[in-house]
């Protein structure tokens, strides 16, 4: 039997190291969101305008999904109101490019891939805080074999890419990071 196992204060160390980290971290408050997002308990709302497709090439369903997937997003990862017109937090734009380019080329002068790229012009006002402003566009892409038939493909590309576009728009604007 070592003399350490019967001394009394092995128990009591422990305890005392917690108590000293515990004590000065009552003060302290943390708080966070899950989503990133930042935003003033003074905005209560958010309008979304309908995103027009102006580019040369058109995906007739392109306009209304991605008008809708920035809508709930607002719905899923925030306490905000979506609201026809006026909000607080307003988003308006247009699409403005929606193009498909082939891009490694192989030894053959021939695309091994393609690329879907999807622009969107966005127009942001905050009207509680102008400072956070922008008007900017946002692409992303999403890459495809070249024997793939597009028609094909672009249904399954196209949510992937407005998926990320959203959070692009949604975090340029609302989270302060």
């Amino acid at each position: 039997m070592t003399v350490a196992s019967n001394n009394p204060l092995r128990f009591l160390l422990p305890l005392f190291f917690v108590a000293l980290v515990a004590v000065p971290m009552q003060g302290c408050k943390v708080s966070y969101s899950f989503t990133g997002a930042s935003i003033s308990p003074e905005v209560k709302t958010v309008n979304v305008d309908y995103f027009q497709n102006l580019s040369s090439l058109v995906n007739p369903q392109l306009s209304g999904y991605l008008t809708e997937e920035l809508k709930n997003r607002f719905v899923s990862q925030t306490s905000l109101n979506v609201v026809r017109a006026d909000g607080d937090l307003q988003f308006s734009g247009q699409i403005t490019g929606y193009s498909v380019t082939p891009i490694a080329i192989q030894s053959n002068e021939v695309a091994a891939q393609n690329r879907l790229t999807i622009t969107v012009k966005v127009k942001f006002v905050n009207n509680k805080d102008p400072k956070q402003n922008y008007d900017k566009s946002f692409s992303r892409y999403a890459d495809f074999e070249s024997s793939q038939n597009f028609s094909s493909v672009e249904s399954q590309l196209m949510p992937t890419i407005v998926g990320e576009l959203v959070e692009d728009i949604f975090n340029n604007a609302v989270a302060n990071w």
